[in-house]
């Protein structure tokens, strides 16, 4: 007898259930407030390992192959723009993440037709900030990566990417939104296998229009953005397929009520707006950085962008268990079952102390293979040995505020989420680092990454649980 897959259709004011194939004795996967919490997590989190695993190999394959070209400029050029696309990529993950809260929370309340507005406004909102953010960075491209520490000859070379970039930018924006909609639905498959495609379109379209082969111009820089651009393009496609075929979660004429648009962005941006400033200061942080490193060497700006792509990748796990919790602690502490917030909360900190620690020893022992990988030239080389000498000893606990940040949003508590980065990255990074760079230069900056990861890893865990405590107490004596 086939199991079956439960796929979400939203119809009228209820939810429809179709089965296709694969797992009916699963029950409802959507409701996450009963059934063990761990088969949850791993359900939620796998899937969403391999969707990153692909967003992520973007900027990974890009580094790799612009690493085979011909001296270091390209490579530096490429890692310049890492803060820049990272600060867009992040501001728009909020409203991704906002998507899925609002989404969630109304499919929970059975408000179906209220999604669907949600979900349509949610698209052409972003559709329209992605275009005016693609404006301003082509008028001010050369000024943005001069404030960067690039001069006149590596701005020129950045700007062959990034031209096509910001061109292309809403079809970055659109699949995670989009596909963010798709997981509220309980289905976490599509949108990986989405984004899987989309990264192996990225990897063939590379090589070909980077060095021109098999009768393809070649592009270098500019290929490497093509690539990306059309592989997000199809994801785009794809996804927009998949809300209005299968979950009918778009609607259009007279379906689509026009006076609920600022219902919908209200909703939305309530969200996004704290979630993706929150999201928006790392590479804000990244680029200062950057900046203080490019006035040491090109050396050091391209070991930098190859360290941020190793760790992200490293890290990959981790981002996807802290979006796999997100649902489980937002249902749960909507149904007011604390017991289960608690299990998943002391599941995910376990895991993410454990998984830190084996990629600290990993990249300490195999510092310079794994660097050789992206560059022959021996100072990137050695700087990039150098930060995995020191900053990984405060991965166990820097990675903490991750998963806090995450649950909180989950929570309905973006604000509690600001203030930790906001205090992390602008109030103690910042100062740390260029102190760092005054004593000891490239070291220090290195070594005033790691302290300040230890140090608010450890202070923030301590904090967010008291206060996540003392919220919960507030709920049970006065529920809503």
């Amino acid at each position: 007898m086939p199991v079956s897959i439960k796929f979400f259709i939203p119809q009228n004011d209820s939810l429809i259930i179709m089965d296709t194939k694969r797992a009916a004795h699963h029950g409802s996967k959507g409701d996450l407030t009963k059934g063990e919490v761990k088969k949850h997590l791993i359900r939620l989190t796998v899937p969403m390992i391999w969707g990153l695993l692909a967003i992520i190999s973007f900027q990974l394959v890009d580094t790799y192959y612009v690493s085979l070209l011909p001296g270091t400029e390209p490579l530096a050029a490429i890692s310049f723009t890492f803060p820049l696309t990272y600060l867009i990529f992040s501001f728009t993950m909020g409203f991704g993440i906002s998507m899925s809260s609002v989404a969630s929370r109304l499919i929970g309340e059975g408000k179906i037709e209220t999604v669907r507005s949600v979900v349509t406004h949610g698209l052409a909102l972003v559709f329209v900030i992605s275009m005016a953010i693609a404006a301003i960075g082509v008028i001010f491209h050369d000024t943005i990566f001069s404030l960067m520490g690039a001069d006149q000859q590596m701005t020129a070379l950045i700007r062959e990417y990034m031209i096509v970039w910001f061109a292309g930018s809403v079809f970055v924006s659109i699949p995670l939104v989009g596909n963010a909609a798709i997981r509220a639905t309980g289905d976490t498959f599509s949108p990986a296998l989405i984004m899987c495609v989309a990264a192996v379109v990225n990897v063939v379209l590379d090589p070909l229009l980077i060095f021109g082969l098999w009768g393809f111009p070649r592009l270098e820089l500019q290929g490497a953005a093509i690539a990306t651009v059309l592989a997000n393009a199809m994801a785009a496609l794809a996804g927009l397929y998949v809300l209005y075929a299968h979950k009918r979660l778009l609607c259009f004429g007279q379906e689509l009520k026009a006076n609920s648009f600022s219902d919908s962005a209200r909703r939305l941006l309530t969200i996004a707006v704290p979630v993706g400033l929150t999201n928006a200061i790392q590479p804000f942080v990244s680029g200062i950085i950057t900046s203080l490193l490019a006035a040491h060497s090109v050396h050091a700006v391209a070991a930098f962008g190859v360290v941020n792509r190793i760790e992200a990748f490293a890290f990959i796990v981790l981002m996807a268990l802290s979006i796999g919790m997100a649902p489980i602690i937002g249902q749960n502490w909507g149904a007011r079952k604390f017991d289960r917030v608690h299990e998943t909360l002391k599941l995910g900190i376990g895991f993410s102390v454990v998984w830190s620690l084996l990629i600290a020893v990993v990249l300490g022992f195999l510092a310079k293979p794994v660097a050789a990988l992206f560059s022959d030239d021996p100072e990137v080389i050695g700087y990039t040995v150098l930060f995995f000498w020191i900053v990984p000893v405060s991965y166990a606990f820097g990675n903490l505020i991750m998963g806090w940040a995450s649950a909180f949003n989950a929570m309905g508590m973006p604000q509690r989420s600001f203030a930790m980065i906001v205090i992390k990255m602008l109030v103690l990074m910042i100062p740390a680092v260029y102190l760092g760079d005054y004593l000891y230069g490239v070291t220090g900056i290195f070594i005033a990454i790691a302290a300040v990861g230890t140090v608010s890893g450890i202070a923030f865990h301590i904090i967010s649980w008291q206060s996540c405590k003392a919220r919960e107490k507030l709920l049970q004596e006065f529920p809503a």
